[in-house]
């Protein structure tokens, strides 16, 4: 072992620490100088990588906007078909509130002609059409179950449509102003001239047994006139439409191929009307005579 004399030791000791303090700013120095250079190596190798960089990311990009548009096609897909439902479910809302509208608009007008107090009426919903070339009636959902009889008039909110002829229990024929077996007695309500309105199964029926000096113009309007017992008076027919073709011609005030609901009031004169004949029994002991195709005994 090395033994250092007194001077060489008090040299050592005043030297060491002036020595620590340039090796540690050596030390700081390198560290910045090395910070420096890997800074400028980075920015270096980032400006040579850039294009490299650009051009792989652009395929990426790409791809990330085809997987972006086909999730939109989807999403545009699912939002047509919940969009076409809903479409579908409004427009079958439409056709039932359309539905409701027509049927409530017929329902208010048959409360613009209100029979007199002591009438008793059933409304009743059209449920068959008979129109045709020979025959014009409807056939109703109401019988003799809901009180309504033979002869009883049937009225909407703008006027006659016609009578009862045939009542069962749950369903009604009613004969129109216009078939060919309807004979309704009305008046011309201005001159107070009666006459029969006939139908000839036409649009219009026709104004029978009119006084010849009877004063009829185009738009004279026709009630019934209560003759008869069948109709009360007063209630509305149609009005003058024309007065050519062998007597004057009356277009009804309710349009009857339109009907969806009717008034069946019962005026209590439908009992001045003739029962229907029922057939003749066959007498007691006397055996009915056979048909023509029916084989005779032997």
């Amino acid at each position: 072992m090395i033994r250092l004399s007194p001077q060489m030791r008090a040299a050592v000791q005043r030297t060491t620490p002036p020595l620590l303090v340039l090796l540690s700013v050596a030390i700081i120095l390198l560290g910045k100088a090395d910070q420096m250079l890997l800074d400028s190596l980075r920015t270096s190798l980032t400006d040579a990588l850039s294009p490299v960089l650009s051009t792989v990311s652009r395929p990426v990009a790409a791809v990330g906007t085809a997987v972006n548009r086909v999730r939109s096609v989807f999403e545009m897909y699912s939002e047509n078909q919940r969009l076409e439902e809903e479409n579908e479910r409004l427009l079958h809302w439409q056709q039932d509130a359309l539905t409701l509208a027509s049927e409530n608009q017929q329902l208010r007008g048959l409360l613009k002609l209100v029979p007199e107090p002591k009438a008793s009426y059933v409304t009743a919903r059209v449920i068959a059409n008979s129109g045709g070339a020979y025959v014009r009636t409807l056939m109703i959902n109401a019988g003799s179950e809901d009180g309504i009889a033979r002869g009883q008039a049937a009225i909407t909110g703008e006027g006659l449509v016609g009578r009862l002829t045939e009542v069962g229990s749950r369903a009604a024929r009613v004969l129109l102003l216009t078939d060919l077996n309807s004979r309704i007695p009305v008046i011309i309500e201005g001159s107070r001239e009666s006459a029969i309105l006939g139908g000839d199964n036409s649009e219009r029926p026709r104004l029978l047994y009119l006084s010849p000096s009877a004063d009829v113009k185009l738009g004279d309007r026709i009630v019934t006139s209560g003759e008869g017992g069948i109709f009360p008076p007063g209630l509305p027919v149609g009005v003058v439409a024309s007065l050519e073709g062998g007597g004057p011609r009356i277009e009804p005030l309710v349009e009857l191929s339109q009907i969806g609901y009717l008034r069946i009031v019962d005026y209590g004169l439908s009992r001045a009307l003739p029962r229907p004949v029922p057939p003749a029994p066959t007498p007691v002991g006397k055996r009915a005579r056979p048909a023509a195709d029916e084989p005779k005994p032997r």
